[in-house]
């Protein structure tokens, strides 16, 4: 039987005693006593080292508390999370190991658990999780195969001013391109897309939403901006209305940007793009980014390789098509009437390629615009393409292969 439950300090103390005495084995007395001999020794080694109240009851709580760290340590983590209040456990030990790498800096959960006990963390209400969306964008594999563009929220200066922050962003290196104070226009875009295709060289694809001056509701859903951007050669992809999470990376970095730059706004739009010009330096140079394992965007980031052209060309369409070019309207001239193909075409050539039920597709570049119907004599245009939609079909069984330009 084990101890008795009597008085288990009274029966340790007779059991050392009769151990001391030496009458008895190990082996006799802990048969009587109903102990193991692992046990008997446990408690002999015990009086020895502690005397009687040795023999007692002891906590058995660990003697160091699991992620304890030294005043020194902690100290230095509350002062870089003091100095960078936006910066998680993560982001915390990677810039403390690269400035001390000699320190044994604690996982970044016993972090985070130091800055929840100093109040350093600001509960945030989670939302309820959805299913990712689904998305037939192409993942970017190297700098510049995708760059995302999008107007961050606009709000107003201390002196009242509007102020709408034009973002650009590199998908795979998070490298931040450009966060320039410009109208949301297509003459405002155009000028910050210039300078930066000059210094940076054009990118494969750009992502953006659905609104203007990026897309309309127009044949293809170009606007007078993205025809520009197709002559370029850049391929175009548009999120679905309504699901920013499609741009998640771009968004993540606006809710940063929004933290650490606005709140509370400049006194005046001159300063607040000061703010800006510092945040994307301290963006792209010191901020470690969790994608990129904890390293900068600075230190992946690369120009791309296709430089900034002399001049837009026209798109070249190939001998199956007929080269008409939109007129003041948005129309063209086609059996000999005017046909509206779209506003944000004009003075830009179409190329027009016969199917084989005699009706004609539409292409501007390698969009496929639309259909000229030849018994209606009108043009149907296609949806403008988005996320998990298939290619657009007409309801009639008008086009089967057409080669493209």
């Amino acid at each position: 039987m084990p101890w008795k439950a009597a008085s288990v300090l009274d029966e340790r103390i007779r059991f050392v005693l009769a151990c001391e005495r030496g009458a008895e084995t190990m082996t006799s007395l802990c048969a009587q006593y109903g102990v193991t001999r692992e046990t008997g020794y446990k408690w002999l080694s015990r009086y020895r080292e502690g005397g009687w109240a040795a023999l007692a009851d002891q906590s058995r709580a660990p003697h160091r508390q699991a992620g304890t760290m030294s005043p020194e340590v902690s100290a230095a983590i509350v002062a870089l999370r003091q100095e960078r209040p936006s910066w998680g456990p993560k982001k915390l030990r990677a810039v403390l190991m690269r400035r001390s790498p000699e320190v044994s800096w604690p996982a970044a959960s016993s972090i985070g658990d130091l800055l929840k006990r100093e109040g350093l963390v600001t509960p945030r209400r989670r939302d309820r999780t959805v299913s990712r969306a689904r998305s037939p964008f192409v993942e970017p594999v190297a700098p510049n195969d995708l760059w995302c563009i999008d107007f961050k929220g606009w709000f107003r200066t201390r002196d009242g001013r509007r102020c709408d922050p034009l973002t650009v962003t590199d998908a795979v290196s998070r490298y931040l391109l450009r966060c320039q104070i410009t109208e949301p226009t297509t003459a405002g875009v155009w000028s910050v897309c210039e300078g930066l295709f000059r210094e940076c060289g054009l990118p494969a694809t750009l992502r953006m939403d659905n609104g203007p001056p990026f897309a309309s509701r127009g044949a293809g859903g170009l606007t007078e901006l993205s025809v520009r951007w197709v002559k370029l050669g850049i391929r175009l992809e548009r999120i679905e209305p309504g699901q920013p999470q499609q741009n998640g990376r771009h968004e993540r970095m606006h809710l940063t940007l929004k933290q650490e730059t606005s709140r509370p706004p400049a006194a005046t739009a001159g300063e607040q793009q000061i703010r800006f010009d510092r945040f994307r330096q301290d963006f792209n140079e010191v901020r470690p980014h969790e994608a990129l394992d904890q390293t900068t965007p600075a230190s992946c980031y690369q120009p791309a390789r296709r430089p900034w052209p002399d001049k837009l060309e026209d798109p070249w369409y190939d001998a199956d098509h007929q080269v008409r070019s939109v007129r003041r309207h948005g129309e063209i001239k086609w059996q000999g009437e005017l046909v509206f193909i779209s506003v944000a075409l004009v003075g830009q050539v179409v190329g027009l390629a016969e199917t084989p039920t005699g009706d004609w597709l539409v292409r501007f570049a390698d969009l496929e615009l639309g259909i000229l119907d030849r018994r209606q004599r009108k043009f149907l245009r296609f949806a403008a393409p988005r996320p998990g939609r298939r290619k657009a079909v007409q309801t009639r069984d008008i086009v089967s292969h057409v080669p493209g330009p």
